[in-house]
């Protein structure tokens, strides 16, 4: 591990002001990706700064009725919360899949959507890695890519995000707050992630420097009817092969709203549009929860290891659906 300097940040305006001066600091707040990443040589910092005890840790609701989610909030008290287990129930069990206990009492919520991909030939500095080198190589594309993305990626990068989180806050709207130097500003989650492209090292729209100091959750009254789900390789902590987060409002049989969302299958929690849209309006039926899904997983580019993400996904999502269906019914 490289050598580095400590700094404990008194407010968020001396935090960002720190990196505004040091473009190569990193924040540190539970450290549970950071610091492994610093011990396998991926990540180099120079200087730490500690925004862990910033006042970021509180959750609130908004004015319109949602919810205003510190940054610096643990993933143990977000999924402990009264308003998220009633409100947006995948939310919490989302960050309950997501790790152990231990992990999770340290975590931060502005960490976990920074995370970055578990990859193998990304964590292992002896492998070239666009995502570590730009214009290196992707060596998963004819390597172990068993757990490597079908949706949205390209010939320079097929990792995927390992954020469990990050799904339910995609399925529902969230947005991402943050400060740096020039001010404050906000990102809908929609376009926090950029698309990998050719330039898979740029993981995010987030200004250089900007401290991520909450996360918005609009009112979202088909939260209330919503589910998370996660198929992993084994039966303990691990990250998912594929996994989704869905909320369903049915009204008289015909789906009114849907939201859905797919994690391990893309460099970003994957928001299923085209699913929703050929939902919406249908009989809440098998026949039409297999052609959304469908709809959906047409886009798909499987390389020879992971196409059995295809229908994994399919029956996951399916047997969600069909379960949020006979919940509305009773």
């Amino acid at each position: 591990m490289k050598e580095f300097t400590y700094e404990r940040a008194q407010d968020v305006g001396g935090a960002v002001a720190l990196l505004d001066a040091d473009p190569q600091a990193r924040y540190l707040a539970g450290g549970t990706n950071l610091v492994d990443l610093m011990k396998a040589g991926v990540e180099r910092p120079g200087q730490l700064v500690d925004v862990r005890a910033l006042p970021l840790d509180r959750i609130e609701t908004t004015d319109d009725g949602g919810l205003r989610i510190g940054a610096t909030v643990t993933n143990s008290d977000l999924a402990a919360h009264p308003h998220i287990r009633r409100h947006y129930p995948a939310l919490a069990q989302a960050v309950l899949e997501g790790a152990s206990g231990q992990l999770r009492n340290m975590a931060t919520v502005g960490g976990n959507l920074l995370q970055r991909t578990r990859c193998a030939y990304f964590t292992d500095t002896a492998f070239p890695c666009n995502k570590r080198t730009p214009g290196s190589g992707c060596p998963a594309r004819t390597g172990e890519h068993h757990n490597h993305a079908i949706l949205g990626a390209s010939e320079h990068c097929v990792a995927v995000h390992p954020s469990d989180m990050g799904v339910a806050l995609a399925a529902f709207d969230a947005a991402v707050t943050y400060e740096t130097a020039e001010g404050a500003g906000e990102l809908p989650l929609a376009d926090f992630y950029l698309p990998v492209g050719e330039t898979p090292h740029v993981e995010t729209a987030l200004p250089p420097g900007a401290l991520i100091t909450s996360v918005t959750l609009p009112p979202a009254p088909v939260a209330a009817l919503s589910r998370y789900r996660k198929v992993r390789e084994r039966a303990s902590y691990a990250f998912a092969i594929g996994s989704a987060a869905a909320a369903l409002d049915v009204s008289d049989g015909v789906v009114r709203e849907v939201r859905l969302a797919f994690g391990a299958v893309a460099s970003r929690p994957w928001r299923a549009r085209t699913a929703e849209r050929v939902l919406t309006g249908q009989p809440a039926s098998g026949d039409a929860f297999t052609e959304a899904v469908d709809a959906e997983l047409a886009a798909a580019e499987a390389l020879p290891l992971n196409a059995y993400k295809v229908p994994l996904m399919r029956n996951l999502v399916l047997a969600l659906l069909t379960e949020l269906a006979e919940e509305a019914a009773r």
